[in-house]
């Protein structure tokens, strides 16, 4: 499997870091676009703190294995392969008896900052953020102290580590993947209450 090397800063401003971005000759590479998802989990998959992950992200669909050892920099493993079509991959994992439990939304925009890759990402109930990823931790520093951000803010794993933080009342069991829909629009789930 590969190994992501990401990070997570919670509680930006979009606008903010666009700015900043621009003036440090980024490359806008995808405008914001809507992202929909499904979740697939299965108990041998949870027992490895994995799931599978089938995403229409705008421009291409994937299909990810995702399995998190810790919660750190370089805590997430993966393996992704890009299909061609979204519902049809869905409906194949179906007959193949992996139905999915969680349709999702959000919104991404990309940026090419050095060797890095920075997401602006939006998802419901959820205060803005940002996710820088690249090929090394040292990279993801040097990103986020050109963009103003303090490495001891940082935040890692799945946008879970970011609902936690926004609502920290939420149990480790609670968690959006629970939820049959996660859509702009909809209604505030209880457990974020």
């Amino acid at each position: 499997m590969d190994t992501e090397i990401e990070v997570k800063f919670v509680n930006v401003n979009h606008d903010d870091v666009r700015e900043k971005l621009t003036k440090l000759g980024a490359t806008l590479i995808s405008p914001m676009r809507l992202m929909r998802r499904v979740i697939i989990e299965t108990p041998d998959l949870i027992a490895k703190n994995g799931y599978i992950r089938i995403r229409d992200e705008g421009d291409k669909t994937t299909v990810t294995y995702k399995q998190f050892s810790e919660l750190s920099v370089d805590g997430a493993k993966e393996i992704e392969i890009a299909v061609s079509e979204f519902q049809k991959t869905i409906d194949l994992f179906k007959a193949a008896g992996l139905d999915y439990k969680s349709f999702q939304e959000s919104k991404r925009e990309t940026w090419k900052l050095d060797d890095t890759e920075v997401d602006l990402d939006v998802w419901p109930w959820l205060n803005e953020y940002i996710e820088i990823e690249g090929t090394s931790e040292s990279e993801l520093r040097n990103s986020a102290s050109k963009l103003g951000l303090k490495w001891e803010n940082a935040v890692f794993g799945d946008v879970m580590a970011a609902y936690r933080i926004q609502y920290p009342r939420i149990s480790d069991k609670d968690t959006v993947a629970n939820l049959a829909s996660v859509k702009f629009g909809d209604p505030l789930p209880d457990f974020l209450i």
